[in-house]
């Protein structure tokens, strides 16, 4: 259950997954055409393993959470999303590839992609948007910011701080 525990803060990595979106205020907002974001996303979501042995597992995981922008009010501010993915670790290598989804106030969309690196960091890209997104093109990197107790089996909560740079048609 170790192992599982090390991975699901990988996750917390992507937490993205988070977060993995551009948001804006309750009114409509105009954002540079370029520029950097850093966002705080927290999450919460089940997870289902396969603890094969001390050496072999992985799980896969849905999870749902909100970001807030630093400073308020920039991008990625007041954004919902959600997140699929899965996790492995095969004799102590591990993979992650998370997909997420983010929702802003005006109803535009955003599409990321995270995956964790060989040295254990995880990147965000984003890769599709919709309405002022459509064209976006963002990347950066996402830190856990805790290690959060798992209040029940089978779930994890965390938060994370993303940061990167952004390009708007």
């Amino acid at each position: 259950m170790q192992t599982i525990n090390k991975l699901q803060r990988c996750v917390v990595c992507a937490g993205v997954l988070a977060a993995c979106a551009l948001a804006q205020s309750a009114l409509a907002q105009t954002f540079p055409k370029e520029g950097n974001y850093d966002f705080t996303s927290c999450y919460s979501g089940t997870a289902a393993a396969i603890a094969f042995s001390k050496t072999q597992m992985g799980f896969s995981y849905e999870m749902t959470g909100t970001a807030r922008s630093n400073p308020p009010g920039g991008m990625m501010d007041n954004t919902s999303f959600r997140c699929v993915g899965m996790n492995t670790s095969f004799d102590g290598k591990a993979n992650q590839l998370t997909m997420c989804e983010a929702l802003d106030r005006d109803g535009d969309k955003q599409l990321a992609y995270l995956t964790m690196g060989s040295d254990g960091k995880v990147t965000r890209e984003v890769v599709a948007g919709t309405g002022k997104y459509e064209g976006i093109q963002a990347s950066g990197v996402v830190l856990p910011l805790g290690n959060f107790p798992q209040v029940k089996p089978g779930t994890m909560q965390n938060c994370n701080r993303q940061t990167g740079t952004y390009k708007l048609k």
